[in-house]
């Protein structure tokens, strides 16, 4: 003869309640969102530059630090110099880290301008006598490396060859821009106006 069920309605109920709870709680625990991680702080090496000083970019020129700015890249915070071209009023981001290993650099201090002005008077340095083209891919590899005495090279090397032929147009353009990185950072280095600066050069090749 089979045994009556002994358990009551409410007690059934309240296993059925507790059960269902236990299978719920695995699923809560699964939706709960993860707390994200902080973002790593970036090395706190000491900084070259500082806002308002004035730093020369390869192949850009003097350029004047407006901020110094952070970004949270792949989780980790980098710091970024924000350069402000004066010429062009053209804006850069460089990052902290790198700044050196893109070729940022101080501006031109007093000995370097007596290097740079004994390189532009320097008579005895033979000219390339390679075509055109290498010779405009060699001058182009000078101005970027940002290096005011490989600059100066340039601006002293085409400027004596335009005194014997008629310069090719890439050859005009690059004279150009040489001579205005030369004068834009000798003028601000020596916080002179640019126009004499250049007239100054200029007379060196009379």
């Amino acid at each position: 003869m089979a045994r009556a069920s002994t358990t009551s309605p409410a007690a059934a109920t309240e296993r059925r309640t507790r059960k269902g709870a236990a299978a719920a709680e695995p699923a809560a625990r699964a939706k709960k969102p993860k707390a994200k991680k902080p973002a790593k702080k970036a090395a706190q090496d000491d900084l070259p530059f500082s806002v308002g000083d004035k730093a020369v970019y390869p192949a850009q020129g003097v350029s004047e630090v407006v901020e110094i700015a952070e970004k949270e890249i792949s989780g980790t915070i980098i710091r970024f110099f924000v350069l402000k071209i004066l010429d062009t009023e053209m804006k850069i981001m460089v990052p902290v880290f790198k700044a050196t290993q893109v070729g940022l650099r101080p501006l031109a201090s007093d000995k370097d301008i007596k290097s740079v002005m004994k390189i532009i008077k320097d008579k005895s340095a033979s000219m390339d006598k390679q075509t055109w083209n290498r010779r405009y891919r060699g001058f182009m590899e000078k101005i970027k490396t940002g290096s005011l005495f490989d600059v100066a090279e340039v601006y002293r090397d085409l400027s004596r060859l335009k005194n014997t032929k008629v310069l090719s147009f890439g050859e005009k353009r690059m004279l150009d821009t040489a001579r205005n990185l030369i004068v834009k950072e000798l003028s601000v280095a020596q916080n002179k106006v640019a126009d004499r600066v250049e007239q100054q050069l200029e007379k060196l090749f009379a």
